[in-house]
C-alpha cells in the first residue's frame, strides 16, 4: 500500500512530537517538585531563622531592662521586661509550631521553653523586691552555682542560635540538593534533546530525499523550460504519491505544450503571412514598426519608397528614420499618446518616385493589444500627387478666372460712379436708385474677386525665406489707417493702444497686413455709430507677441463660435452689408502660414475680440 504525502509526513513528525512531549512533561514535572520542594523547605526554614532572630534581639532588650533596673529606673524597666518578654513569648511560639529538623529542632525547643520559662519566673522575682534592694543584684548575677538571670539569658541564647544554626544549614543543604538535582534534570534533559536532534536529523533527510527531491526537479525543469524553452525536459516519477502524481501531470503538461506551440507556430506563420499578404495588396506604402523603431513588415510600396526591409523578406528589421516631419508624430504614436492625421497638402511629404515628384499624405497610428498596451506603430503614406495636381489647378483656374473677371468689373465699376456723379448729364431718382444697386453690387462682387485671388495665392506654398521683422505697432497702424475713413464715415472711434514696448515679429508683411486688415474691417462692419475699435499689442508669459483687435459691436452668439473661420460662413441677421465669408478663413490660413494662432472671444451685445499669437523673430531659426 503507498502512503500519501500528507501521512509520510504526518508519520514522520509523530515520534518528533511524542518525544517532545514526554521530555516536556518530565521537565517539567522534575521542574514543579524540586521547586516546590525546595520552596517549602526555604520558607520553614526561614520562618525559624526569622523567629530566633527576633527572639535574640528581645532577649537582649529584656536583660537590658534588668540593667536599667539595678541602675536604678524600675518602673520603666519593668516595662520594658514586660513589652520584650511578649515578643519572646511571640516568636517562641512561631518557632514552636515550625520544628522541621527531626530529632535536633525538638530537642532544642524543649529546651528552650524550659530556660524562658525559668527566665520569666526569676524576672517576676526580680521586679518583686524594692528598688534599690541588694536581692536584686543576687537575683540578676547569682550566687554559688546559681548564674542568675544573667546566666539564664546566656543559655537562652545560647539555644536559639543553636537552632538558627540548624536552620541555615538545613537551608544550605537545600540548596545543594536544588543544584544537584538542577544538574541532574539538565543533564537528562540535554541527552534527550541529543537524541531529539539526531531523530530530527534523520526526519529532516527523509523529507529531504521523498520530497525536496523531487520539488527540486520539477523546479529545474521548470527553470529549463523558462530559460530556454526547452519542452523536452521530462521529471522522473517517484512513487504514486503527489509528489509522483506532480511529475506526471508536468510531463503532460509539457507534452501538450510541445503540440500548442507546434500548432500556434503554424497559426502564426499563416497569421503573418496573412498580415503580409494584407498590406501587400494595399496600393499605398504601408509599414509597421515596433517600439524600438524597427520595421516589422513593409509592403512592396513602401520598400520602393523608402528602402526599408523586414522579417518577411528574410532580414533582421532594421531601423527606420523617418522624415523630419514626422519623427516626433512617431514617437508619440510609439509613446501611445496620440494618432497623427494629415489632411492638408499642406502637411504633404515628398518623394521622388521614377524620375517625379510626388505627394503622400502621412498617417500615424499606435497598435495596442486587447489590454490597451503599445506594441508598436503603423505608418501609411497616402499617394495624393494627383489630388494635388487638381487642387493646384483648381486654384489656378480660380486665379485666372478672378484676375480676368476683375479688368472688365473694375471699368464697370468706373462706369458707375461716373454715372452717379452725373458729368455726362442728369440721372432720374429711378436711374439713381438702379445705379446705386449696381454700385453696391459691384462692390461686393470686387470684394469676393479679391478674396478669391487672396485664397489663391495663400494655396502657393510660401517660402519662410519671405519673412522679415516687422514692428507689430506699425502693423497695427498700417492696418488702422487703411480703415480709418470707412470708421469715420460710421462714426467708429479706431485707436492703436500700445502700453509696453514688444519684440519684432517674423512675418510676411503684405500677407499679415491682410489679416489684420480683414479683421478691422470687420470689427467696423459690425461695430454701430458711436461704438468703437481698438487695437493693441502685447508680450504673452511664453515670449510671443498677441495682436488683439476688439470693437464694441453685436457680437457673436455662442453657438455659431466655432464656425467664424469656416470659409463662406457668415453669422445670419447681423449685419445689412453684404459680404463673402471668406475674410476670416483668409485669416486663419495666413496665421496657420506664420506658425501662429487666431482666437475669437465674443458676447452677444458686448463685443468682440480676435486675437493672433506669432512668434517673436527671436525665437526663429536663423533670426539674428
Amino acid at each position: 500500500m503507498t502512503l500519501s504525502l500528507r501521512r509520510r509526513i504526518v508519520l514522520s513528525f509523530v515520534p518528533l512530537g511524542v518525544l517532545l512531549a514526554v521530555l516536556g512533561g518530565i521537565g517539567l514535572n522534575v521542574l514543579f517538585h524540586t521547586g516546590g520542594r525546595i520552596d517549602a523547605i526555604l520558607r520553614e526554614n526561614f520562618v525559624s531563622v526569622q523567629a530566633m532572630y527576633r527572639l535574640t534581639e528581645a532577649m537582649g532588650r529584656t536583660d537590658a531592662s534588668f540593667r536599667f533596673a539595678l541602675a536604678g529606673r524600675g518602673d520603666d524597666a519593668e516595662r520594658d521586661f514586660t513589652a520584650n518578654w511578649a515578643v519572646v513569648e511571640e516568636q517562641f511560639r512561631i518557632e514552636e509550631h515550625n520544628v522541621t529538623i527531626f530529632p535536633e529542632e525538638p530537642i532544642l525547643v524543649d529546651r528552650l521553653r524550659t530556660l524562658k520559662d525559668d527566665y520569666r519566673s526569676r524576672g517576676r522575682q526580680f521586679f518583686s523586691h524594692a528598688v534599690g534592694s541588694p536581692a536584686r543584684t543576687s537575683d540578676y548575677v547569682g550566687a554559688g552555682t546559681d548564674s542568675g538571670l544573667q546566666g539564664r539569658y546566656r543559655e537562652i541564647q545560647q539555644v536559639a542560635d543553636e537552632i538558627l544554626r540548624i536552620n541555615q544549614e538545613n537551608m544550605e543543604q537545600a540548596r545543594d540538593e536544588a543544584r544537584a538535582a538542577a544538574r541532574r534534570a539538565l543533564l537528562g534533559l540535554g541527552a534527550a534533546l541529543a537524541a531529539v536532534g539526531l531523530l530530527t536529523i534523520g526526519v529532516a533527510w527523509y523529507l529531504v530525499r521523498t520530497i525536496l527531491g523531487p520539488i527540486r526537479a520539477v523546479t529545474e525543469a521548470a527553470q529549463a523550460i523558462g530559460q530556454s524553452g526547452r519542452l523536452d525536459r521530462a521529471v522522473p516519477v517517484f512513487g504514486r504519491d503527489e509528489l509522483g502524481q506532480l511529475a506526471e501531470s508536468f510531463n503532460a503538461m509539457t507534452d501538450q505544450l510541445r503540440v500548442y506551440r507546434q500548432t500556434n507556430l503554424a497559426r502564426l506563420m499563416r497569421a503573418q503571412q496573412t498580415a503580409q499578404a494584407t498590406i501587400d495588396s494595399f496600393p499605398d506604402p504601408v509599414l509597421v514598426v515596433d517600439l524600438e523603431g524597427r520595421v516589422e513588415l513593409a509592403n512592396p510600396a513602401a520598400r520602393g519608397l523608402l528602402g526599408v526591409a523586414g522579417p518577411a523578406d528574410g532580414q533582421a528589421g532594421a531601423t527606420w528614420q523617418p522624415p523630419e516631419n514626422l519623427r516626433q508624430p512617431v514617437r508619440d504614436a510609439l509613446a501611445g499618446q496620440r494618432v497623427h492625421s494629415t489632411e492638408g497638402f499642406d502637411e504633404a511629404v515628398a518623394f521622388r518616385v521614377g524620375g517625379e515628384d510626388r505627394a503622400y499624405l502621412p498617417q500615424v497610428r499606435p497598435i495596442r493589444d486587447t489590454g490597451g498596451a503599445v506594441l508598436g506603430a503603423a505608418v501609411v503614406f497616402s499617394d495624393v500627387t494627383r489630388f494635388r495636381l487638381l487642387d493646384q489647378f483648381k486654384s489656378d483656374l480660380v486665379a485666372t478666372v478672378s484676375h480676368e473677371l476683375k479688368t472688365p468689373l473694375t471699368s464697370m465699376r468706373l462706369a458707375v460712379h461716373v454715372l452717379l456723379e452725373e458729368t455726362v448729364g442728369p440721372l432720374t431718382p429711378k436711374q439713381t436708385e438702379l445705379l446705386l444697386d449696381a454700385r453696391d453690387s459691384a462692390e461686393r462682387l470686387l470684394r469676393l474677386i479679391d478674396h478669391l485671388l487672396a485664397l489663391a495665392r495663400l494655396d502657393r506654398p510660401q517660402a519662410e525665406s519671405a519673412f522679415r521683422p516687422e514692428d507689430p505697432v506699425g502693423l497695427l497702424r498700417q492696418a488702422a489707417d487703411a480703415a480709418r475713413g470707412r470708421a469715420e464715415d460710421k462714426h467708429v472711434e479706431l485707436t492703436v493702444s500700445a502700453a509696453d514696448p514688444v519684440a519684432a515679429v517674423a512675418v510676411d508683411a503684405d500677407r499679415l497686413g491682410l489679416a489684420l486688415g480683414n479683421l478691422v474691417e470687420n470689427a467696423v462692419t459690425y461695430t454701430p455709430a458711436g461704438g468703437s475699435v481698438t487695437l493693441s499689442v502685447a508680450k504673452t508669459d511664453d515670449g510671443r507677441v498677441a495682436f488683439a483687435i476688439a470693437d464694441t459691436g453685436v457680437g457673436i452668439p455662442p453657438e455659431h463660435l466655432p464656425h467664424v473661420f469656416d470659409k463662406f460662413f457668415r453669422v445670419p441677421g447681423q449685419s445689412e452689408e453684404g459680404g463673402t465669408g471668406l475674410g476670416l478663413a483668409i485669416v486663419k490660413e495666413i496665421v496657420a502660414a506664420h506658425h501662429g494662432e487666431v482666437t475669437c472671444e465674443s458676447l452677444p451685445g458686448a463685443g468682440t475680440t480676435f486675437r493672433i499669437t506669432l512668434p517673436a523673430w527671436a525665437e526663429k531659426e536663423g533670426s539674428p
